[in-house]
């Protein structure tokens, strides 16, 4: 309203017509940074709603002490829930799949590819952390990528506390066990892109029941 009238009334000479000008960049300055201020407000207080907070603390539960204070942490949509200053994002658990993780940019890639369906070859060798493990209702197919469900021919595993390592070479993983039912390490989802080794860190939890219709 107040540039309204600014700009109506009428000027008395080139200093009044000056002054009015000035006027006018100074309140389009002062909006601006009012919007701006606004706008920040209302993306902290997003990152700061309880959901937000809870969402954070699930996905840092991933992370090994070393990049737990440096890792950016983002919702599964992509909105940064805290900057880090480290190469690793952690993530919230997918709902029933897997559990929360910590990726570094090259696993960031292997699973925009998973995810896409996309073929990938990693650039070099890269870890990921999930030290939370599996949820309860999350979990893999150790052969099938593409499975969301276990089934009774899919080798489901729901994971303890675990890393995972990828390669530009599989073949290093050569001799390395196949299957779930081993003590150590084991290579996942071998024949396929997105081949991986585990490296559980502790027990497994209780596993899903699978059906049998």
């Amino acid at each position: 309203m107040l540039s309204h009238m600014i700009l109506t009334r009428r000027a008395h000479g080139p200093d009044e017509a000056s002054s009015a000008s000035c006027m006018i960049r100074n309140l389009r300055s002062v909006a601006g940074m009012a919007i701006a201020c606004t706008a920040l407000a209302t993306a902290a207080a997003a990152q700061s709603s309880p959901e937000a907070t809870a969402m954070t603390a699930e996905a840092l539960s991933a992370a090994p002490a070393g990049i737990l204070a440096t890792a950016t942490v983002s919702d599964l949509e992509g909105n940064i829930l805290r900057e880090g200053t480290s190469d690793y994002t952690c993530f919230p658990a997918p709902n029933g799949l897997a559990g929360p993780m910590c990726m570094d940019a090259e696993w960031r890639r292997w699973m925009a590819a998973w995810m896409g369906g996309k073929p990938f070859k990693a650039e070099r060798v890269a870890i990921a952390y999930m030290l939370a493990g599996d949820g309860p209702d999350g979990g893999a197919s150790n052969i099938d990528p593409a499975a969301i469900q276990p089934a009774t021919d899919n080798e489901w595993v729901v994971e303890g506390p675990h890393m995972m390592v990828i390669t530009p070479d599989p073949a290093a993983f050569a001799g390395l066990p196949t299957v779930i039912e081993t003590d150590g390490p084991y290579v996942m989802w071998t024949g396929t892109p997105y081949v991986h080794l585990m490296v559980p860190v502790a027990g497994r939890p209780e596993q899903r029941s699978v059906p049998t219709n």
